[in-house]
């Protein structure tokens, strides 16, 4: 933990950032790398706090496709089996030879039936299949609408394509030192506009003998930029407004620096606006570096280029 009186005290501190100061409360990152939140709910069941929904949206693309797919070849069995319950009399059609070929012919009846394809060689002509038959065939076009649903959810879900440096920086700034990281948009076509900005400072004090978290809103050189088409280096001024001034290396261990960033912008393609978040804590901050420069002319001097793979590419400074 750091001495209160070892911070800046012309610092301002925020106490909107929605975090408590009980540091005892708190285990690990307050943000993660990603931008999601470091904290689980309990003290309510499961499904008071589950959304199938949001969860749904949320998920990777290779997990939302293995749940899709495993729902229908699951769905598809439990109807084959309540058909094989009832028994193959109520069927005609069946041409299978072996146990396992009819139940085989049965399962694709299902899928067939689940999905209103119905290809017609296997027909249920008992009154028990069919009231089975015409259950699943409104279970499936439910299923279809929702499956749809999610599907555009996910593809019209506004994503901020931000990508942050790995590292954030100490490096030299004019005549004194800066706290620094690097953003940029990298998909194409999705520049934002009016893109802002806001950066706060986590430390852990002690104050009468309690830890404590105080929260600082940083200062940055420029918090908007008109258009964030190319990379843009945030940089905070460590000078006499801010809460890191005088603070070591040893001082950001101690009090468990944690920097969290916030950026906003107006999506084009969207036409919406798109948050991402991210932290840094005091592991991910490098001492005595400067990025490398991430762009540059194209051959012809027509063009500038971006050079994506260098976003957190970065040198130790000569002692």
């Amino acid at each position: 933990m750091a001495d209160k009186n070892r911070i800046n005290p012309f610092s301002k501190a925020n106490n909107d950032t929605g975090f408590g100061t009980n540091a005892s409360s708190y285990g690990g990152r307050f943000i993660n790398r990603d931008g999601t939140y470091n904290l689980r709910k309990e003290g309510a069941s499961f499904w008071d706090r589950f959304s199938v929904f949001h969860t749904m949206l949320n998920m990777p693309a290779w997990k939302f496709i293995t749940v899709i797919v495993l729902f229908f070849l699951c769905i598809n069995v439990i109807y084959t089996v309540i058909y094989l319950l009832i028994g193959l009399s109520g069927f005609t059609g069946i041409v299978g030879t072996t146990e396992w070929k009819r139940i085989e012919e049965i399962y694709f009846f299902s899928t067939e039936t689940f999905t209103t394809v119905g290809y017609g060689r296997v027909n249920p002509v008992g009154t028990g299949v069919n009231m089975v038959a015409a259950i699943e065939a409104m279970s499936g076009f439910l299923s279809f609408a929702v499956a749809t649903g999610l599907i555009y959810g996910r593809f019209a879900k506004p994503k901020s394509y931000i990508a942050f440096s790995e590292k954030a920086l100490i490096a030299p700034y004019k005549d004194k030192t800066a706290l620094m990281f690097r953003i940029v948009t990298y998909k194409d076509n999705h520049n934002l506009t009016n893109a802002e900005i806001k950066v706060n400072a986590a430390l852990q004090t002690n104050e009468n003998g309690n830890s404590t978290y105080k929260f600082y809103e940083l200062d940055l050189e420029r918090a908007k930029v008109d258009t964030l088409m190319m990379n843009w280096t945030v940089v905070h001024p460590i000078d006499e407004r801010s809460p890191l001034l005088g603070l070591t290396e040893d001082d950001f261990r101690n009090a468990d620096l944690e920097v969290y960033v916030m950026v906003r912008g107006y999506d084009d393609v969207y036409s919406t606006t798109v948050i991402r978040r991210t932290s840094y804590v005091f592991d991910e901050i490098i001492f005595d570096a400067k990025f490398v420069t991430m762009y540059h002319e194209s051959e012809d001097g027509k063009t500038t280029i971006v050079e994506l793979d260098k976003l957190s590419a970065y040198e130790k400074m000569r002692p």
